[in-house]
């Protein structure tokens, strides 16, 4: 067990027969040695036979080890569908990931036998596993899988609507994204949907609603009502930021990482989730120090903690619309109005996949046809058949592990090689895949189904021959386009709409931007100076995750060389912003760049595409 520390040939102490199994390291048992340690820095106190330590609902919170007795986890508690989840006993410590992120909790702990507790304030908690990294690996690596758990176990709130429906679809994605424990119940097909639509005095075309707790219903939230129900952003702060990150994909959160933890006051915002198109990968498997991989979703969790534990603050959802120069900062402003001023700006918005265009696909989107694969989408596919297109990772790793789930997946490549766009260990898993179907020189022309798909017409290109391919969904992985339809008037671009930087974006800078400065553009600023790019929305970017995130790190490396220079000739408040002078540029090279230090621990994963 994970931080034991005991004599050789000491067995760790058995769960009791009642006791919840510690599954997959999610309910260790503390040390002996551990609790000393924690008991410095906490309160230990009595609790009585059916105290509640932690509520449903509640936020925030301490962190509780048990001493003596028993403490159950239960959902609904005190209502007629109470359910239990889990029972601990001594040494085993209370609480999930939502408690270190300020999330509102999922379920009720109370004290099932008399006994007695440690109470420690979770912001000291934060502290003390910074600096034991034994025991800090340990309450993460339990948290996170108890969250795992959670989101599989159905609990949390309950999204009630139509599987036809739009704002349901946006829901359920919302709620996958950011990984929050939830159930979906389906008003066409579930038999509690009716019931429940009773209960609340609720009529069908009202639908979707989330239903929280059993007493609180929104109905179609938005997901910013959402994400403040469940506590999951940190609110918009007031004042200057030293950096402004937008977007939290792997570049995001590695310049989040490094620019807290030197110090700056930092602040990062995402328009959906944390993670990027990295956060919808099943399984990254190729990153240095992850043997045995890691999941998006995983990843972008570990990264987000990591950053928070230096300070930063996270902000989610949050979209950026507009950039503009402010008095020596820049000033970015948000689809609910609210705005932030930075000092320095990390543009980190990525791409999103290309929808494919062809006849029928538009009424199928969210329902069968998918830009992502994640368990969410996976258990949206039964027993059937199902296609994925693209020759890129993205598309190899959905196919392993959508071939786990389903009896048949057919991979459709425009390509005439498995091995064009493909790393060879993916290529070599697909090749011995009994249950992979790979179709080369292929591309689809037309799916085909009423309210769900049923079948994808595809034509071979050489031979131009046409045939049905049986499936339930379609997974699209076909290229990437860059989120940057808010910089277009504000920064040098590429033909492509990608983000140019260093010496191509001093070239295309607007008469006068660079001229005032006393250095020159680096390697990863815009044509705007303190105004960074990092990761796939930057033009010329090595499109994987490891890449991503040493952008990330680097760019805050050249946050601190730009605040070491003057920034006198920044505009000021009110002036206008010189467009910049075009999109194409010629390769060039950038004599201002320097080296830095570009690895992450524990928040990159692997290649998410």
């Amino acid at each position: 067990m994970a931080g034991e520390d005991r004599s050789p040939g000491t067995a760790p102490r058995a769960a009791a027969p009642d006791e919840t199994p510690d599954l997959y390291g999610a309910y260790p048992r503390l040390t002996p040695k551990q609790i000393r340690f924690l008991s410095g820095h906490g309160t230990r106190r009595p609790v009585a036979a059916g105290e509640v330590l932690i509520r449903e609902g509640d936020r925030g919170g301490d962190f509780y080890v048990i001493l003596g007795g028993s403490v159950a986890i239960t959902e609904y508690y005190g209502t007629s569908d109470e359910r239990l989840l889990r029972l601990h006993r001594q040494g085993r410590f209370l609480g999930e990931l939502g408690l270190l992120q300020g999330q509102v909790a999922f379920y009720t702990a109370h004290a099932r036998e008399a006994g007695e507790v440690l109470v420690i304030p979770v912001d000291r908690l934060r502290v003390l596993v910074a600096r034991d990294p034994v025991l800090g690996n340990l309450v993460l690596r339990a948290y996170l899988g108890r969250r795992t758990m959670l989101v599989g176990a159905g609990a949390g709130f309950r999204i009630l609507g139509s599987r036809y429906s739009s704002d349901t679809r946006r829901l359920r994605e919302f709620a996958a994204r950011n990984w929050l424990p939830h159930r979906w119940i389906d008003l066409e097909t579930d038999a509690e949907a009716e019931a429940l639509l009773r209960r609340f005095s609720v009529a069908p075309e009202e639908t979707p609603i989330v239903i929280w707790r059993e007493e609180q219903v929104l109905r179609n939230p938005g997901n910013a009502e959402l994400a403040r129900l469940i506590g999951l952003s940190t609110p918009a702060a007031d004042g200057d930021h030293d950096l402004l990150i937008v977007g939290s994909g792997p570049a995001g959160i590695a310049a989040a990482v490094y620019g807290s933890s030197d110090g700056l006051a930092t602040t990062l915002v995402d328009a959906f989730a944390t993670g990027g198109q990295a956060g919808t990968s099943s399984l990254i498997e190729n990153y240095l120090g992850f043997p045995s991989g890691i999941s998006g979703s995983e990843l972008a969790e570990r990264g987000v903690l990591q950053a928070r534990k230096f300070g930063a603050r996270v902000r989610i959802p949050a979209e950026a619309t507009s950039l503009e120069p402010d008095g020596g900062h820049y000033r970015v402003t948000f689809t609910d109005g609210t705005e932030a001023l930075g000092r320095t700006v990390v543009l980190a918005t990525g791409a999103h996949y290309r929808r494919l265009d062809v006849p029928g696909i538009a009424r199928l989107e969210g329902t069968s046809v998918f830009y992502a694969a994640t368990v969410y989408e996976a258990r949206q596919c039964g027993a059937d058949p199902v296609a994925v297109v693209g020759g890129g990772n993205s598309a190899g790793q959905a196919s392993l592990f959508l071939a786990e789930r389903v009896p048949r997946v057919h991979l459709l490549i425009r390509g005439a090689s498995l091995g064009a766009g493909m790393s060879r260990y993916l290529v070599d898993q697909i090749e011995r895949h009994p249950r992979v179907n790979v179709a080369l020189d292929t591309e689809v022309r037309e799916v085909r189904g009423d309210d769900t798909l049923r079948s994808v017409v595809v034509e071979h290109i050489r031979t131009k021959e046409r045939r049905a391919v049986d499936a339930c969904s379609l997974f699209v992985f076909i290229g990437a386009k860059p989120c940057t339809d808010w910089l277009s008037d504000v920064l040098a671009l590429d033909d492509e709409g990608f983000v140019l930087t260093g010496a191509e974006a001093e070239a295309r800078a607007a008469p006068g931007v660079w001229e005032s400065q006393s250095r020159g553009c680096l390697r990863l600023e815009t044509s705007l100076p303190g105004v960074f790019a990092a990761g796939d929305v930057r033009s010329g970017s090595v499109k994987r995750v490891a890449s991503a995130a040493g952008e990330g790190a680097m760019a805050v490396h050249h946050v601190h060389d730009h605040l070491g220079h003057t920034t006198a000739g920044l505009p000021g408040p009110g002036d206008d912003l010189p467009a910049p002078s075009g999109r194409s540029a010629a390769p060039g090279g950038d004599p201002h760049a320097s080296a830095t230090d570009a690895h992450p621990l524990h928040m990159t994963g692997g290649e998410g595409r």
